[in-house]
């Protein structure tokens, strides 16, 4: 787990991209991300009204976010 950023939240350790599977921290899951135009799930882990969403689209993301502050 030495590759963690310090600020990392990432709780997936399947995930081929998390970076304790390899030395490059954060960025192949941000690179990733950014191509699918999708949220990175340490983003959606923040929300409570993220838990159950069905994707890590950007609407999925902010209809989390609005439930969670109604």
């Amino acid at each position: 787990m030495e590759n963690l950023s310090h600020f990392c939240s990432c709780t997936d350790l399947a995930c081929p991209l998390h970076p304790a599977k390899h030395g490059k921290g954060c960025a192949p899951c941000i690179q990733k991300n950014l191509r699918l135009k999708e949220i990175p799930n340490c983003f959606s882990d923040l929300a409570e009204g993220l838990t159950d969403r069905s994707g890590d689209s950007f609407t999925e993301f902010a209809n989390g976010v609005l439930q969670e502050h109604k």
